[in-house]
């Protein structure tokens, strides 16, 4: 399973996001420190999540970094995360 396939199903399961969209963007960062050569290492995530609705920033963050921690562990460097309303359309 790829690194974009386990964020996914973590995100999916634990969020039950109404958008989720989980953008590759490690060849931006080649050469860069964190990247490999296989990438997978630098996201975009935009999500809406009435389970992120009403925490702060940090807070809606913290969880998804929380989410998200063995990735960090194995190889994910960055991830700039966009948290939408979940009443927005996307």
């Amino acid at each position: 399973m790829s690194r974009y396939e386990r964020i996914h199903t973590m995100l999916t399961q634990a969020l039950s996001p109404c958008h989720l969209e989980i953008i590759d963007e490690s060849h931006k960062h080649a050469g860069h420190s964190g990247a490999a050569p296989g990438g997978q290492t630098h996201y975009q995530l935009i999500i809406a999540s009435q389970q992120l609705e009403g925490l702060s920033k940090v807070k809606a963050h913290q969880k998804i970094y929380a989410l998200l921690a063995g990735e960090f562990q194995t190889g994910l460097h960055a991830l700039a995360i966009e948290i939408r309303p979940s009443h927005e359309p996307a």
